[in-house]
């Protein structure tokens, strides 16, 4: 099969590009490298480019005439788009406009679009499932909730197809060391622990105490990225099986408070490294958790690494490699 994959160099992107190119699959990965590593695509051809660049994006996509794509390019801070909410709607919304019209001149029927649960907000069952009311509190959560609408629609009017699929907190790292999380300001808890742990930063900040959770921290559904992964891939393949659009949660079905991961990361690394207190971060939930059947269900998919401390040490591994290495420093 021939994948057109944006936001390939980028985290979750990578690893998806190497599972698809392990299958032997024909890629061609489309990345601005704003974030993502030229060194973190292992295979295929990368094409550095950007959405907003009509022209180039649609000439790249007429070379390569892909039977699918997936779409992993976009910007995902939370925090970052409550102060920059037009750089939100610009690079998520706008942007996959670009690429849906591309797709639709050059006849690709397929896509397989990286959401999020910041399009249910702060639902008011938990586990969230995906008939759950869709109502972001941030930008992030707008942009992508936009998006799904923007796919919805154009469904009824076009033989265009595709699955969403809402990712819950994805942590981890490959589980053969060759990838993980790279970039240069984290914000994901996992990460920023792992960076105190090595000493890279001064103290790893709790955002929040005071939400109405058990210990009074955030509560997410972390999943690790090389099942996140493996989600792709079945539901690309029940895709162009069925030919019938979904939205999939993917996540475990349970949660773990901040105050809960920062003590696994201390065991996993064996530093009990410093921690702040400090207020709320603008734009969070008290509590996202996944209810998953669905994905489950119609794709058969069933999660490898469903375990903390596993997630954890992968992370941990691969962050103490990156910086003791010094890889992926090509510039961009």
């Amino acid at each position: 099969m021939k994948l057109f994959v944006t936001g390939g160099a980028g985290y979750i992107g990578s690893h998806a590009v190497k599972a698809f190119g392990r299958a032997g699959h024909d890629i061609v990965v489309y990345d601005n490298l704003s974030t993502g590593h030229e060194g973190a695509v292992l295979y295929g051809k990368l094409v550095r480019g950007d959405l907003s660049d009509v022209e180039f994006l649609l000439k790249t996509l007429d070379k390569f005439r892909p039977d699918a794509v997936i779409h992993f390019a976009a910007s995902i801070q939370v925090e970052e788009s409550v102060r920059k909410p037009l750089l939100y709607y610009r690079n998520n919304v706008v942007n996959a406009v670009n690429l849906l019209e591309a797709m639709l001149k050059t006849g690709v029927r397929y896509l397989i679009y990286s959401s999020t649960a910041a399009v249910y907000g702060m639902p008011k069952k938990i586990p969230v499932n995906e008939t759950a009311a869709i109502n972001p509190i941030n930008p992030y959560g707008a942009s992508k909730a936009a998006v799904e609408q923007i796919l919805s629609d154009t469904t009824k009017t076009t033989d265009l197809r595709y699955n969403s699929l809402r990712y819950f907190n994805v942590a981890g790292a490959d589980t053969d060391g060759q990838l993980g999380q790279a970039y240069a300001d984290a914000t994901h808890l996992v990460t920023r622990a792992m960076k105190t742990a090595l000493g890279l930063t001064s103290k790893l900040a709790i955002y929040g105490t005071d939400y109405q959770t058990p210990d009074g921290t955030c509560i997410r559904d972390y999943i690790h990225v090389n099942d996140l992964v493996d989600a792709h891939i079945k539901a690309l393949n029940h895709l162009m099986k069925t030919n019938e659009s979904n939205v999939l949660n993917c996540g475990y079905g349970h949660g773990f408070s901040v105050r809960e991961v920062v003590n696994v990361a201390k065991k996993v690394t064996g530093i009990d490294f410093p921690v702040a207190e400090t207020g709320r971060r603008a734009g969070d939930a008290p509590v996202l958790v996944a209810d998953s059947k669905k994905l489950k269900n119609i794709t058969g998919w069933k999660p490898q690494h469903d375990d903390l401390e596993f997630i954890l040490k992968t992370a941990w591994e691969w962050e103490k490699k990156l910086h003791s290495q010094d890889i992926f420093k090509e510039k961009k």
